[in-house]
Formats: C-alpha cells, sequence, structure tokens
C-alpha cells in the first residue's frame, strides 16, 4: 500500500513539474547592442554619453553593430578627463568637429588588449585621415599597459569596460585630442621683403642742373622763331612810314 501511495506521489510531482516547465517560456535573444546603456551601467561617462546624444554618433554605433558584423573598438574618457580639459574646449568647437571628435575615439575595427600589441601604427579611427597633421593615432604597450598618443596628448588604457568580440570600450584617463584640431598651427611663413624698386634712370632733361630747362636743340629753335618775328615787325614799320 505504501508503495502504491509513494508511485501516486512521485507521478503527480513529474506530471505537475512537466506542466510548470512548458508554461516556463525559453529565454528570448539577447537585446540588440546599445552604447549608451554601455556606458550608463559602467557609470562616470555622462559627458561622453551627452556628445553621443548630440553628435548622433551614438545612434550610428548601434546601428552599425547590429546590423553588420562589423567590429567597434571605443576609448572612453571619463567625466574627469573631460573635467581636465581647458574651460570652454568643448563649447568652442562647432558641430562638425565635435563629431570628429568623437569620432577621433572609435577604431572600425575590434581590438582585444592583447592585439595592442601587434598593431600599426598609426592606427585610423572613425575621423578619418591618419596622417601627420590630421587624425593620427599611435598606440604603445610597456608590462601589459596600453599608452594612446595623438600628437597633443598622451593618454592611458586604464581597465576594459565592456567586450563581446564585436565592440570592445575600454576607459581611458584622457580626452583623446587630434592634432586637425588642437595640433599648434605651424609658424606662418616670414613676409617676403620687399622687391627693391628699380631707379629710374634720368633723362638729359633731368641731368640738367636747371630743372626743366631747355635742350640745346630747343633753344636753337626758339632763336629762329625769335628773328623771324623781328623781321616781320621791322617790314610792317617800313610799310607804315612809307620807307
Amino acid at each position: 500500500m505504501e508503495i502504491i501511495h509513494f508511485s501516486l506521489s512521485l507521478l503527480l510531482f513529474l506530471l505537475t513539474s512537466t506542466a510548470t516547465l512548458a508554461q516556463t517560456p525559453a529565454p528570448g535573444p539577447p537585446g540588440p547592442t546599445n552604447i549608451t546603456k554601455i556606458l550608463e551601467k559602467a557609470g562616470q561617462f555622462t559627458t561622453l554619453i551627452r556628445l553621443f546624444q548630440i553628435t548622433q554618433v551614438g545612434d550610428q554605433i548601434n546601428t552599425q553593430l547590429n546590423n553588420s558584423n562589423q567590429g567597434l573598438t571605443l576609448f572612453a574618457p571619463t567625466d574627469n578627463a573631460f573635467s581636465a580639459l581647458q574651460a570652454g574646449t568643448l563649447n568652442s568647437l562647432s558641430d562638425q568637429q565635435k563629431v570628429a571628435l568623437v569620432q577621433f575615439h572609435i577604431l572600425p575595427t575590434f581590438l582585444s588588449m592583447s592585439q595592442f600589441q601587434t598593431v600599426s601604427n598609426p592606427l585610423r579611427t572613425q575621423a578619418g585621415d591618419s596622417a601627420a597633421g590630421e587624425f593620427p593615432l599611435n598606440v604603445t604597450t610597456a608590462n601589459n599597459q596600453v599608452n594612446i598618443s595623438t600628437g597633443v596628448d598622451d593618454a592611458t588604457v586604464a581597465n576594459s569596460i565592456y567586450t563581446d568580440g564585436q565592440l570592445a570600450v575600454y576607459q581611458v584617463d584622457k580626452v583623446l585630442l587630434p592634432l586637425k584640431l588642437f595640433g599648434t598651427p605651424s609658424p606662418a611663413a616670414a613676409p617676403a621683403p620687399a622687391a627693391t624698386k628699380a631707379t629710374k634712370k634720368k633723362s638729359g632733361a633731368d641731368d640738367s642742373p636747371v630743372a626743366g630747362g631747355d635742350s640745346p636743340a630747343d633753344s636753337s629753335g626758339a632763336v629762329g622763331r625769335a628773328m623771324h618775328v623781328g623781321v616781320g615787325i621791322i617790314a610792317m614799320l617800313a610799310i607804315t612810314f612809307n620807307l
């Protein structure tokens, strides 16, 4: 009798468990990657999040990650890093320059910490040209530490915030300032010396001791005209007085 009672209890338990499992929904696929939520969860990235929203770069990152297999690497400056900038630095930038500044913190490929040891400098960022004077970004490693140089300032990767094989987010202790926007302009070229004005050769009249004096040819002509007038006057007098 006890065996029958035990068997019935076991059967009832199995039936109840099966019904419960059937009612429990299977876990759905993970939600789409959202860079803003990743930074919010990490904390201390309020300024970077605001820049992502103003420039709409955050939406571009999410769209790229969720609609392609292309990886990305983000260097995320903390709020303290932004606070260390000279007052008015961000406000002095145009909207287009703010976009370039944010994109300068993004590499168009996924890089793990170990891969920084083998990359070729300069790295190309989403800001564009990595040529000298534009948006070059150089990375060096020493004792498992990753250092970043922009040509304007140097930063250090503090730690890894997030990685999933497609997106890597690394905290950096400084805002990465690109040469294109913050580099010291090359000294202005010295003005060319004024061309020496050619000295006009003086004419014979200019060399004359008295400026504006008649030349010998002009003097001969004047004497001739005077004699002609004198002869005319004498002829008129002779006619008048019946000489």
